[in-house]
């Protein structure tokens, strides 16, 4: 048993305190080894709370218990970097203006009237490739949400003012390593492989090309951009597909949550039948 002593002045004036108190509303002494014990569970408990708010601070954990797919350690950053290039986060001002632009009901309406003439290629190349079509949904539909004023205008586009062109946002370089443009090539052929990019259909189709291309280097099968909700493994390969055909760290984030957008699930596999005309 702990001696009084042992705990110090204050401890043990204030255990005199709680043991008269204690004898006088029930006629029971406190012990100071109790009190010691009580303490002890006390501090105890104190630090996993604040382990766990760290943790959950950090984005480690999410409700369940379960890993944030979006959030990505140091070494799997260092890696990513390596082999791929990075970005870093979106700057708070950008962040803040890309939430107000989110925002904007008839600009969401706008986007979705886009997204939905792209539907048909959207569908087939998912089918071609084998890629959630809900991913390639979500991706289009952000970067045409944010898509700067005019940057599709070919006079725009061939001015070398925008580096990234159509609904997905790509450049040149992607068509280099999907090995559709020559490294070397001559101003008539990047004027034609421009032309590619500002064509929508041929557009989605480079996308598709792009996601598969990363699958392979990353050693991943469409199918892991498949049942994202459920299979954690699945989440962490979208996140990574989306953080690399973006380049910044809170992009994943977002697309996560426009492949869970119920609009955009309609969109894509709600049946779609021709109004048939009250006079016929």
């Amino acid at each position: 048993m702990t001696s009084p002593q042992a705990l110090g002045p204050v401890v043990r004036r204030w255990i005199s305190w709680a043991g008269l108190f204690g004898c006088l509303a029930a006629g029971v002494c406190v012990s100071s080894s109790s009190l010691s014990g009580l303490l002890r569970q006390r501090d105890s408990t104190g630090a996993q709370a604040r382990a766990e708010a760290s943790q959950q601070a950090a984005g480690l954990i999410t409700e369940g218990q379960r890993p944030n797919p979006a959030s990505f350690t140091a070494a799997e950053l260092r890696e990513l970097q390596r082999r791929f290039g990075v970005h870093g986060p979106q700057p708070r001002l950008a962040q803040l203006f890309t939430k107000g632009v989110d925002q904007l009901t008839p600009l969401r309406h706008h986007t979705v009237g886009r997204l939905e003439d792209l539907r048909p290629v959207v569908l087939r190349e998912s089918r071609r490739t084998g890629i959630n079509p809900m991913l390639l949904a979500a991706i289009l539909f952000d970067e045409m949400q944010h898509a700067k004023p005019g940057e599709d205008l070919p006079l725009a586009a061939h001015s070398g003012l925008f580096s990234t062109h159509g609904p997905a946002q790509l450049g040149l370089s992607e068509m280099v390593k999907q090995g559709l443009l020559a490294p070397d090539a001559s101003q008539a052929e990047i004027e034609q492989a421009r032309n590619q990019l500002l064509d929508p259909d041929r557009n989605v189709t480079l996308l598709a090309g792009k996601l598969a291309r990363l699958l392979k280097l990353l050693h991943r099968d469409a199918s892991s951009t498949v049942d994202v909700s459920n299979n954690p493994s699945h989440a962490k390969t979208v996140a990574t597909l989306a953080y690399l055909h973006n380049g910044k760290l809170d992009y994943p984030t977002r697309i996560l949550r426009y492949m869970q957008d119920q609009e955009l699930h309609g969109l894509l596999f709600s049946q779609h039948k021709k109004a048939i005309s009250p006079l016929i």
